[in-house]
């Protein structure tokens, strides 16, 4: 039996790990198989010129080729599996390392042709959590653009009336909806693509993912959460702020000042080696004694009850992680969120977001962007 070859099957306009590997962007599925150190991509009519010219491949073959060997060996209709089993036959593998999202599909097809199947869990490529100077620089890119635009939000909060409880702007309610609307196109025109943004006030960010909706509040804490990928670079940042308009109720500035105080735990504690639950635990200690106790109360979770951070790259959410239940140790080259927050219904949401790069002996800080309640 060869040795164990890695397979992927995908989309890498949908697949991190394809697209790392080969640096292809397409929105169909292909093939990727590496074995004997070699990388050799199944192309479809369609892309396979664009693919010989930009992937980083040491072969790039028809698809159809492929397909119509299939059709020879006595199949009339071949599935993917088909395809690929032609493909390694001819090369004599017969084992394969296939990543824990690979389609069941494929891998009972592949099976069922005699092919052994090992999974692995995420990182599948452990080498992607460790960020090169290039994609420390494309991240960085892609914060530059979005502290611009959250800075263009936090204007249009800054330009609003306080009336009653709620903001007004140009003589109309200013709602969640339109500064999100406002930093999806301000990201668009700046190369990035926005998803989720999150622009949410009161009682409503107090379920950190709540994305927000309907007119925005004064005197609580308005969360904005951007984290934009670069079109060009396929790259992501994540960057949130906490602004009040109106005046601050006291709870909510002690809350303020906790979360910022909570971060610099985080920093402090964050450099190669740590275990990432440790910097999570650190941050959570610190909340349970300046008084902030998390738990369930009349159905809802109150407190500091997320991670304190996430690594970031080609995706919004990679390994390493620093929460509670996290297994991994934070390495060098590590890029990571630090975003801790506290969230007590009836008083209001504060989080406060920024992106460090894990150092030997601490961490850099990527984000520049001001720290501040009152707008």
């Amino acid at each position: 039996m060869s040795d164990e070859a890695i397979l992927i099957i995908g989309a890498s306009e949908a697949d991190s790990n394809l697209y790392y590997r080969t640096r292809f962007l397409a929105p169909d599925p292909f093939v990727c198989v590496e074995a004997g150190g070699k990388r050799t991509l199944l192309m479809s009519d369609l892309e396979i010129d664009r693919a010989k010219s930009q992937a980083r491949a040491d072969a790039v073959l028809p698809y159809s080729a492929y397909r119509e060997k299939a059709v020879q060996s006595g199949v009339p209709e071949p599935r993917t599996a088909d395809v690929v089993a032609a493909f390694l036959r001819e090369r004599g593998i017969e084992s394969l390392l296939v990543p824990g999202s690979f389609a069941v599909e494929h891998a009972d097809g592949l099976r069922e042709r005699g092919f052994a199947l090992r999974f692995k869990k995420e990182p599948f490529f452990e080498e992607r959590a460790v960020k090169a100077p290039e994609e420390i620089e494309a991240i960085g890119e892609a914060l530059r653009q979005v502290e611009h635009v959250m800075g263009e939000a936090i204007d249009l909060v800054r330009a609003a009336d306080v009336r009653g409880n709620v903001l007004f702007l140009d003589g109309e309610p200013l709602t969640s909806e339109r500064v999100k609307q406002f930093v999806d196109v301000e990201l668009m025109k700046r190369g990035c693509v926005a998803q989720h943004t999150i622009i949410s006030a009161g009682d409503a960010a107090c379920d950190p993912h709540n994305e927000g909706s309907g007119p925005l509040l004064a005197r609580t804490g308005i969360i904005l959460d951007i984290f934009p990928r670069v079109s060009r670079t396929r790259y992501f940042a994540d960057i949130t702020r906490t602004v009040c308009k109106g005046g601050a109720t006291e709870p909510l500035r002690k809350m303020y000042d906790a979360v910022r105080r909570a971060q610099d735990v985080a920093f402090g504690k964050i450099r190669d080696g740590v275990p990432g639950r440790e910097v999570h635990e650190a941050v959570a200690a610190f909340f349970e004694g300046e008084g902030f106790e998390t738990g369930m109360t009349d159905g809802r979770m109150r407190g500091f009850f997320h991670g304190t951070g996430h690594s970031v790259g080609l995706d919004i959410h990679e390994p390493p992680g620093m929460g509670k239940t996290s297994a991994s140790v934070l390495r060098a080259g590590n890029v990571v969120t630090v975003e801790p927050g506290l969230y007590y219904p009836g008083i209001g949401a504060v989080r406060i977001e920024d992106m460090v790069v894990v150092e030997e002996n601490g961490c850099r800080n990527l984000t520049t962007f001001p720290k501040f309640l009152d707008v």
